[in-house]
């Protein structure tokens, strides 16, 4: 049977309210986890932007020069009613060093999904990565991204991935 699943891209407190915070991505975390908690979805799966120490070497690192999700930190750490819906629902939660995520793609074509659906931070970046990641190895699935349980790393560049998103016929749910 096609399942239902919805997809938490990096709700880390580095990218809710710590180094890279902004007022919208505090915002979005009661709207995640009323995804997650969503009996319509029949499987959730979340990722994690993990780093090292030496992130700041890596090309990413040298465009973005914020240290953040470094492995073990206060800051890699899922935001607290975030991680206890994602645990109340069993979640399988999977760690990625960039911003699209081939282990990702690989649990999301285990699970055959009728539809995907996204949510998350930041939507211009991690979110939107993902999102074509999986709309070129599914082209024929159903896909979602809901707009309110999302933040960019502007509002402008919010708007804009999801105007990119919808140009590639992956769903934006505004409500």
């Amino acid at each position: 049977m096609k399942e239902n699943v919805l997809i938490v891209i990096d709700m880390q407190n580095d990218f809710v309210d710590a180094a890279l915070g902004t007022p919208e991505a505090v915002q979005s975390v009661p709207e995640v986890v009323k995804a997650i908690k969503d009996p319509y979805y029949d499987r959730v799966i979340a990722a994690m932007d993990t780093h090292e120490e030496s992130y700041l070497m890596t090309l990413e690192g040298k465009y973005l020069p914020v240290v953040h999700c470094v492995e073990d930190t206060e800051g890699w750490r899922i935001n607290p009613d975030v991680k206890k819906a994602l645990e109340e629902r069993r979640a399988r939660i999977i760690r990625k060093p960039t911003f699209g995520s081939f282990t990702l793609q690989e649990a999301l074509s285990e699970a055959n999904p009728a539809e995907v659906t996204f949510c998350g931070l930041c939507t211009d970046i991690c979110v939107v990565s993902n999102a074509l990641m999986a709309r070129a190895a599914m082209p024929n699935t159903e896909m979602r991204v809901l707009a309110k349980a999302c933040a960019g790393t502007t509002p402008e560049n919010h708007e804009a991935a999801l105007k990119v998103m919808k140009s590639c016929q992956i769903n934006v749910v505004e409500e």
